[in-house]
């Protein structure tokens, strides 16, 4: 039995298809368009998901929306009609979009896809709360949902059991703490949607000075329940503006757009920063608390986008009564893709549960032959190598301080570059940071690098006990102490405040990846890489090999591997 999952016409459009409950292909629409943040409908993600298991739209027997259009559309009307005339251009342009294409996802989808059979449609948080709990390796869960707005929710409580699913408290537009985060985004001078990790990534340059004017805007009680005090927020009713003159009037002018690599950090901005992410964390532990308190289960599932605050995730890892965690890698709108699709095949078919999401490998590969061809018929020179041989001289050119493009394998599911798409470099020198952000990536000097690290050495560097549990550790989603002993061995990958997001490698999931960093360790004694996301700043990961050959050509980067090819400045 095949199912496809859709997610489109918010942001990060996605295609996720499952055979008989098992997730065989997923990808985001922006690898493949090279839109950033894509919401558009996923045409190609649909075309390479279909691909990649050699069928045709004909042998699917479900198609299914991740969340419910109509909904949607009464909370933009209902709101619209609250705060009219304020809402008048936001009213408008919604309208425009909703009646042009959003409303009639269901003919839509049998238009474009020539698909004559059943199309359903899942809620949006139900969506995130079963893209994270049938991933899981959890037979019975309490279940987390946080982010901007699906149709009307934008927090959720529930318990996954077996097949079942039932979300049993919600929280409301316009209260929504993915929305407050995002808002702060925005005064902070960064894009909604794209630049809240930035804001978590400034957080640890400041103190959280300014959490008594937080809480201002934000009332939160003992069971992580909360509630905005909206006359300092606009999002409900302007189609370009989260924050007013009261939200000014608290906090200051909001600081310049970020346009340079070179941004400094102010210390008033970055204490901002580290006030709002300290409201953010205190609020999901509080939520997280109440739910073990009310469930009393011992495991725990997060999605929704702000499930992907690594940092808030970190301390919910600590600081929580829960035994272990599962994050969807997804954890945004392209996971609830694969939410819907499994929710349709265990909750509403009833079907057995037989997959657990090891791993984030799920997109487009090119074969060997398909590469080199691609670098023949474009003359560009290239050195062929086995694996062994590849393996050694990548490790080797790392280990004198060169910088990688690193291409392999099937491209990553979810935001983060776990190995196959990915740029990396020496984690032991310092000065790797500002190459990386300023000559490479082109960003923001204070952004923080990820390290990527053999599973059995994890514990050695980081406070990250039973790592080996820890699937979310597998894509880059906790924030952690490096170990104080060794910060100063590993300075490219440690923060100001200490911390570092590794990714935890294991043999089985990624074996040539694996390889690579046991070469370097052997050379180094160090088995751990600097890896960051094989793109420049603005735009999306690199998902073939002319995307990858694009980046290197524009970037600072020494070295560029393209499966078994190696290629130079």
């Amino acid at each position: 039995m095949y199912i496809l999952g859709i997610s489109a016409y918010y942001h990060d459009s996605a295609a996720a298809l499952i055979k008989d409950g098992r997730v065989v292909a997923a990808v985001e629409e922006e690898r493949l368009s090279r839109i950033k943040h894509d919401n558009g409908f996923p045409t190609k993600a649909i075309e390479y998901c279909l691909a990649q298991e050699g069928v045709s739209i004909n042998d699917v027997d479900y198609v299914v929306f991740y969340e419910k259009p109509f909904l949607k559309f009464e909370r933009i009307l209902m709101t619209s009609f609250g705060t009219f005339p304020s809402s008048y251009r936001f009213f408008r342009e919604a309208m425009l979009n909703m009646l042009k294409e959003k409303l009639w996802v269901k003919e839509i989808i049998q238009r474009k896809l020539k698909y004559q059979k059943e199309v359903l449609f899942v809620e949006h948080h139900l969506s995130h709360a079963a893209s994270t709990f049938f991933c899981s390796p959890f037979q019975e869960a309490a279940i987390l949902t946080a982010d901007g707005v699906g149709e009307w929710t934008t927090t959720t409580l529930g318990i996954g059991k077996d097949v079942e699913i039932k979300l049993l408290k919600e929280i409301r537009f316009p209260h929504s703490l993915g929305l407050l985060y995002s808002t702060f985004t925005a005064f902070l001078g960064f894009e909604v949607n794209e630049g809240e990790y930035k804001v978590m990534g400034m957080a640890p340059y400041g103190e959280p000075r300014y959490l008594d004017k937080v809480y201002k805007l934000i009332r939160v009680a003992d069971d992580g329940s909360f509630w905005l005090d909206m006359q300092y927020f606009s999002y409900h009713y302007s189609p370009d503006q989260t924050f007013n003159g009261n939200f000014v009037k608290l906090f200051g002018e909001p600081r310049g757009k970020s346009t340079s690599g070179g941004d400094a950090v102010d210390k008033h901005y970055a204490d901002i920063a580290a006030s709002i992410q300290k409201a953010l964390e205190e609020t999901l532990l509080k939520m997280v608390r109440y739910l073990y308190k009310e469930t009393g289960l011992k495991k725990l599932c997060l999605a929704g986008g702000v499930a992907l605050n690594s940092v808030a995730n970190g301390r919910l890892l600590r600081e929580s009564t829960f035994d272990d965690i599962f994050i969807q890698p997804a954890a945004g709108d392209s996971g609830g893709a694969i939410g819907a699709a499994l929710y349709v095949y265990h909750s509403l078919l009833g079907k057995k549960r037989q997959f657990i999401m090891e791993h984030a490998y799920l997109g487009p590969e090119f074969r060997q032959a398909e590469i080199e061809t691609f670098l023949k018929d474009n003359h560009i020179p290239f050195q062929s190598f086995g694996e062994e041989e590849l393996l050694e001289t990548a490790a080797e050119a790392l280990s004198r301080g060169k910088v990688l493009g690193w291409f392999q394998g099937r491209t990553e599911w979810g935001p983060r570059a776990l190995g196959d798409r990915s740029i990396l470099a020496d984690p032991r020198r310092e000065e790797m940071k500002n190459i990386v952000n300023s000559k490479i990536k082109f960003r923001e000097l204070f952004r923080p690098f990820a390290p990527s690290v053999l599973a059995e050495k994890a514990e050695d560097f980081f406070e990250l006990p039973k790592a080996e549990r820890h699937f979310p550790a597998r894509f880059m989603l906790y924030v952690t102490p490096v170990k104080e002993e060794k910060r100063k061995q590993v300075p490219a990958i440690t923060h100001v405040d200490g911390s570092a997001r590794p990714q935890i490698v294991f043999k089985e999931q990624n074996p040539l990846y694996y390889g690579l960093i046991e070469r370097f360790a052997s050379l180094t004694g160090v088995p751990l890489l600097l890896n960051t996301s094989f793109n420049l700043k603005g735009e999306p990961i690199v998902c073939t090999p002319q995307d990858a050959f694009n980046t290197f050509t524009r970037s600072g980067l020494d070295l560029l591997v393209l499966g078994n090819c190696l290629i130079k400045k």
